[in-house]
This record gives structure tokens, sequence and C-alpha cells, in this order.
């Protein structure tokens, strides 16, 4: 029997369609229990390739005969081998082109909705590392927002849909990706935006995005009057979309809340992350749809593949907008850290401008999950 290969693309419509699926992890087990593919109907078992050199007899009982079974490993070789057995032996099986390197960067488009005045707004849907980011349509212009680190991506979407990206937004300076949108500016001869506050030390020219700009995009306005929303990091800034839509970067997610220790100062930044919560963002109208910049779960995408939930719901059910206690909010906060991104620090001087790591380097800098969330 032959072995097919499955792009990141067609797992990635499994995810979101929640189709079954069988995955063979050939990676180590320390790189597997760190990061892996999920989905609601996706089982998944991890035998490292060096323990199936000999042959794949001793798990054959444990991978199912009546659905798509597909191997993965780090960069695609090792699954290949391992798939090979398998069909071997009977089995219908498939490796992930490019293997999770190809996981890692594949962006899913979503539709989130339409604008007032005629314009659409896309959120960039990278699942194998849980960021989001956005690109705002009207009248044959287009903004990005936070986006990931290949610039082609949005270009050319914008270029399908008859759009020039004619400004490109950073809500903060991330920690745990490295930014396209200084390349994508440098491509299109876009604005490039930053919060001046976390952007003093960067070592090229930008925009200073502060609170009170109104940036036009076509027949809409992106406004952020009134929302410099420290806390993640102390420039962290979110947009309203429209009247309709709020991005929160890495503020507020919709099944946790940011993390304020990425650059060494959770303790006095989390005070500014309640300040935003618990007051900016109550003064805000709860019919806004909440897009953040990451999400944490795969339990958190809608049916159509998209991460929003109106803000009113979040006030609701997010637990972290619902700690009256201010010392008790801290000490969740502080307490609850997860592990600091992977090469976040390299990630920061990067964005910075200060170092320029090649592409195979920054490749290896991104590999892992997202860790931007209180547990």
């Amino acid at each position: 029997m032959s072995v097919k290969e499955m792009t990141a693309k067609e797992v990635a419509k499994k995810v979101i369609n929640k189709e079954e699926l069988f995955i063979l992890d050939v990676r180590n087990e320390s790189d597997f229990n760190d990061w892996k593919i999920e989905g609601q109907n996706i089982a998944i078992l991890n035998t490292p390739y060096f323990d199936l050199l000999d042959g794949v007899e001793e798990i054959m009982d444990s991978i199912p005969t009546n659905t798509d079974v597909l191997v993965v490993c780090a960069k695609e070789g090792s699954s290949i081998f391992v798939a090979e057995m398998l069909s071997d032996a009977g089995l219908s099986a498939s490796y992930l082109k490019g293997g999770m390197k190809a996981w890692s960067e594949y962006l899913e488009p979503v539709k989130i909705g339409d604008l007032t005045n005629g314009g659409e707004i896309y959120q960039f849907v990278r699942l194998g590392k849980g960021c989001l980011s956005y690109m705002i349509v009207s009248d044959g212009e287009a903004a990005v927002i936070d986006s990931t680190r290949n610039p082609a991506i949005y270009v050319e979407f914008a270029s399908t849909i008859g759009a020039k990206i004619t400004h490109v937004f950073d809500t903060h300076l991330h920690a745990d990706h490295i930014s396209g949108g200084r390349k994508i500016a440098e491509i299109t001869n876009a604005t490039y935006w930053l919060p001046p506050k976390d952007a003093e030390e960067v070592t090229f020219e930008y925009s200073p995005l502060e609170g009170g700009n109104v940036v036009t995009i076509g027949h809409t306005e992106i406004d952020i009057l009134a929302l410099y929303s420290p806390g993640h990091t102390i420039g962290s800034t979110s947009f309203v979309i429209d009247g309709k839509y709020l991005l929160s970067g890495d503020i507020l997610f919709i099944d946790s809340i940011g993390r304020p220790d990425l650059a060494g100062l959770a303790e006095d930044w989390v005070g500014d992350l309640r300040e935003t919560l618990y007051n900016r963002y109550r003064e805000l109208s709860t019919d806004l749809i909440v897009l953040p910049a990451h999400f944490m779960i795969i339990e958190e995408l809608n049916d159509d593949g998209s991460v929003a939930k109106q803000l009113g719901t979040l006030f609701a059910e997010n637990h972290g907008l619902n700690i009256a206690d201010e010392a008790e909010f801290r000490q969740m906060v502080t307490g609850n850290l997860p592990p600091q991104p992977n090469s976040y620090q390299e990630i920061r001087e990067t964005n910075m401008g200060k170092i320029t790591p090649d592409d195979d380097k920054q490749r290896e800098m991104e590999i892992g999950p997202n860790r931007c969330a209180v547990r």
C-alpha cells in the first residue's frame, strides 16, 4: 500500500471540523509532552522513532484500523519511514508533510464578520502555536494586527482579495513569537505602529501607537481611544474596531487572562493588569466581540474555527475577571504563572531589532506552545 502525505492545511481542516484522526507522534517523549497536535476528536499515541527502528509490531494493537492514521515527527523524514512500515503492515497511513515545523507555521484564515460601512475583518488562526492575528479590510485598504513571522501569508492574502496593506500594528512587544510586522511594512510601504512604552529599546523607526490615535482604513476607523491597556506589558494597547470588535492583544483571552511577568516585572505589572481588566474594560460595551491575540486550549475554537466571544459573556464566565479581592487576584496571577515561552528573551530582542537570527534559527526559537496566559 502506498504512503500518502497530509498537509498542515488538511490537518487544520480536520481539527476545525472535529473530524476523527489518529496520530502516531514519533518525536522524543520530552518534545511530545511540551507540545503536540490537539483536537476534540483526535487520539494520539507517542512512541519515539528510535523505539520503532526494528518494526511496528509492538504498537499495532494500539493503532485503530477504522480511521485515518497520521504519523508525525519534527521535520518529516522519520514519519515517512514509520508510515511506510505501517503501510506494509496493512494500515492506511499518512505522514505530515513538513512535520511539526510546518504545523507550527500554518495559518488558517477565518472571516469574522462584515464592517458597518463595507469591509471585512479576518482572523488568522495559527493552530500549532495558538497565535491569532488579524486583517481589517475596507475600500481596497488593509491593516494587519499582531502578525506572525511570515509576511508573505498576509501580503498574498491581501492581494487575493484586492486590498493593499497600508497599516501594520502590534498590540505590544511580543515575547512568544517573532512579529512579521516590520517586514510587512517594509514590503508594502505601510506604516508600522508600536506602543512607545514597549518600544524604548527598539532599533528601528516606527509610528507611536498611543491612546487617542484614530487610524482610518478605507471607510473604517480603528479607534484606540482610552484603550491603553497595560498589564501583559507596560505598553499593551487594545483596539475597538468599528464599534463591534475588541482586539484585546494578550490582556484578555477567552478562557484566561494575560500574564504580567515576561519582562520580569510581575509584581509591578499585576496592578496594571487588574486596572485594565476590572476598570478600563468594564467601561466598554458588553456587546463587543473579544478577539484575542492567542488561545490556550483547542476548546476555545468556535465551530467555524474562529476564536471569539462577547465581552459580556467573558465577564460572566472567565474566572480571571471575577476575583473581587485584589490580594486574591494578585496571588492568583503571580502564583499561577506557567514556564516562560521557549527562547522568549531572544524573541523579544529579535522583535526589538537588536538581533537578526536567520530563518532556521527563528523557526527553532518559536517551536513549542505559546505561554502568554495565567494558568
